[in-house]
């Protein structure tokens, strides 16, 4: 994800990082191209190109610009949901923490063991849920957090992040039966368990359950055959400006749609998808500053941006 500060209006109509514009831009080539073809052909060949009534395009651009909104707020919404469960993440993952630090015994080597142990499992969940969303393989990193048990377990699982519940849950159960906690700790400490599992089934739900394909494919249809008949309905009324004025209104529609695109899945590597790895990040260096664990390396961003 990029997080760019107030800067110079100026600045802002060149800004490339973080913009559509390297997507759309070789299309966006194409239909001014194409402008400039059926603008010459006008008036070489009057016969054969025939302007179209520039009222239709009206009409036919208010309903694009309803559809393309609709499309934007049905992507906007996964977005933000997306947004609002890595949010709640961390703020359930501190609260473990602090009640495993605080309520689970820490006299002997081994509680120590315990709770470290426990940490451990809340921050390899963390960055599981982070690779299992983005389609990784490469788990390898939760290693030193884990055991090699756990670990080798693990990767035998499909659901990882749920296997690693399913191991935290085992562990305060575990601390209850030898008489660590009480059973009204025990519901406390399960009680952000279950926030985790809600955390997970909700990210499984935004990456499994897409925007219906029917609605690209119409978006996509529409906003492709506007932009490319517009010139014959602005070719009479605009003359040898209208590829700049096709340009631009396309750059509007062309753009809208390259956004919808790219946020209706919010969890992926893109400029403006949520910045998962820099937040798993946060939360493993928390957590690891409150537990007095080694801290990681810190994910120094620049000035400008964070990229993830």
């Amino acid at each position: 994800m990029i997080v760019r500060e107030k800067t110079h209006v100026l600045k802002m109509l060149f800004v490339w990082k973080g913009s559509v514009l390297y997507k759309i831009g070789p299309t966006l080539l194409g239909v001014f191209t194409f402008s400039w073809i059926v603008y010459f052909a006008r008036y070489m060949f009057p016969q054969v190109i025939i302007p179209l009534n520039v009222g239709a395009f009206t009409l036919i651009g208010i309903s694009l610009a309803i559809f393309l909104g609709f499309c934007n707020s049905a992507a906007y919404d996964r977005f933000w949901e997306g947004r609002k469960a890595w949010g709640s993440l961390v703020i359930h993952t501190r609260s473990i923490a602090f009640q495993i630090l605080n309520f689970l015994p820490n006299h002997t080597q081994s509680d120590r063991q315990t709770q470290k142990q426990a940490i451990g499992l809340v921050i390899s969940f963390c960055y599981a849920l982070n690779y299992q969303l983005r389609g990784k393989e490469d788990f390898s990193y939760t290693q030193k957090y884990l055991t090699p048990q756990v670990y080798q377990n693990m990767m035998q699982k499909r659901f990882k992040p749920a296997y690693l519940l399913h191991e935290l849950t085992q562990l305060i159960a575990s601390c209850q039966r030898q008489g660590k906690i009480d059973t009204i700790t025990q519901a406390r400490i399960d009680q952000n368990i279950e926030e985790l599992s809600i955390i997970l089934g909700t990210c499984e739900r935004i990456i499994h359950t897409k925007i219906p394909f029917v609605y690209f494919v119409m978006l996509h249809r529409t906003v492709y055959i506007y932009c490319f008949l517009l010139p014959f309905g602005l070719i009479d009324l605009i003359v040898w400006t209208m590829p700049f004025i096709v340009t631009f209104v396309a750059y509007t529609f062309l753009g809208l749609d390259s956004v919808v695109d790219e946020i209706a899945e919010p969890f992926g590597e893109e400029p403006n998808d949520l910045a998962l790895d820099q937040m798993c990040a946060n939360i493993e260096h928390s957590l690891c500053e409150i537990s007095d664990l080694p801290l990681p390396r810190p994910v120094v961003a620049n000035a400008n941006y964070i990229v993830n």
